[in-house]
């Protein structure tokens, strides 16, 4: 059995990107692929493309980060920085600050520009369940709310996040984390996919707790994922199940596609498709070694956290053992990791 300490390992806090590089496709790319022994290619983001091929499925995930973070006050003059991460319904939101707990349920607190928030429900993992007094919250949100930046660039919110943290296709909005693979695309980088002979399709996951809550038990089993909305719409669907090779941009578009997949495979045999199913539910699906997949060949990601549900994931993927093999060339050859850093691109064993 597997252990979170299975998937630490050792980073040099000066890799950790805490802005973005000046152009979007400046990124590095680490080639990972399973052969015997273990390939490694220092490549570029630019050169996703030679590894395109005619019939390919290139699938990203295009939810739009909201700028989920505030600061407010209650009724004594203590002040909260809260950091909205799902959706409840209607003006409802669930939303993680420190010291939630000085906070009771009843409590009215006021956000910056006189918006005020009555706290509903309180939860040790969730946080505060929060209704906004006001008639449109992501216009509130748009107008005094930041960047949900994640702590470890120890920075605020400057103006450029406003771009920077959200790919150039970001549409329907609903995110309290970029899916941050996508940040290295460019338009151009993108036609250039599809003159490659691909296809594009843009699913949609807004990320939240789900996606980027710490694993804070040793026993996999114990940790509870956050469930996060997504879709897969019947002509994407379609799509995907006519491809040569599915790439996922993302490992928040793994999970999507993943969801799918499983949904797929409960279904009668003389019902299932190819690789997914059309859907619009939630997801808590928790990807760790031992899993099948049923959808994804090839994923590019950002390099993960150490101990954390995406290391787990990569690691399912391509291997626990290449992954950590890979991650320490990363270190020694001083890629950048997380959000703003490189990527890496990952070959599903035994498929090439």
């Amino acid at each position: 059995m597997l252990h979170t300490s299975d998937f630490d390992f050792e980073l040099p806090t000066e890799l950790i990107a805490s802005h973005p590089l000046a152009r979007r496709d400046a990124s590095r790319m680490l080639v990972v692929k399973n052969s015997h022994p273990l390939e490694l290619a220092d490549r570029h983001i630019r050169d996703f493309l030679d590894y395109i091929r005619p019939g390919d499925v290139v699938v990203f995930n295009n939810s739009r980060v909201i700028p989920a973070r505030f600061d407010a006050t209650d009724t004594a003059g203590h002040e909260y920085e809260i950091t909205l991460h799902t959706a409840a319904g209607g003006n409802l939101w669930w939303g993680l600050c420190k010291k939630f707990t000085r906070i009771a349920v009843g409590d009215i607190l006021t956000m910056t520009d006189g918006t005020q928030i009555r706290v509903v429900d309180s939860d040790a993992d969730s946080g505060l369940k929060l209704e906004f007094l006001c008639d449109d919250v992501f216009a509130v949100l748009n107008k005094i709310g930041k960047m949900p930046l994640p702590p470890y660039m120890h920075r605020d919110q400057e103006d450029s996040d406003r771009e920077r943290y959200q790919t150039v296709y970001a549409d329907p909005i609903g995110s309290m984390a970029a899916p941050t693979a996508g940040l290295h695309f460019t338009p151009e980088l993108m036609d250039e996919i599809a003159r490659r002979g691909a296809q594009i399709v843009k699913v949609t996951l807004h990320v939240g707790a789900g996606t980027w809550m710490p694993v804070k038990t040793e026993d996999l089993t114990q940790h509870k994922m956050h469930s996060e909305w997504c879709q897969i719409t019947p002509a994407q669907a379609d799509i995907i199940n006519n491809a040569n090779r599915v790439i996922a941009v993302g490992t928040t578009s793994m999970r999507t596609l993943e969801s799918a997949a499983i949904r797929n495979c409960a279904l009668p045999e003389s019902e299932r498709h190819r690789r997914v199913v059309p859907f619009c539910d939630t997801t808590d699906i928790f990807i760790t070694p031992g899993y099948a997949f049923g959808a994804v060949d090839v994923l590019l990601t950002n390099f993960h956290l150490p101990k954390s549900t995406l290391f787990m994931l990569v690691s399912a993927f391509a291997g626990l053992d290449e992954m950590k093999a890979a991650y320490a060339h990363a270190v020694a050859e001083k890629y950048r990791f997380f959000s703003y850093g490189d990527c890496c691109l990952l070959f599903k064993k035994d498929v090439q």
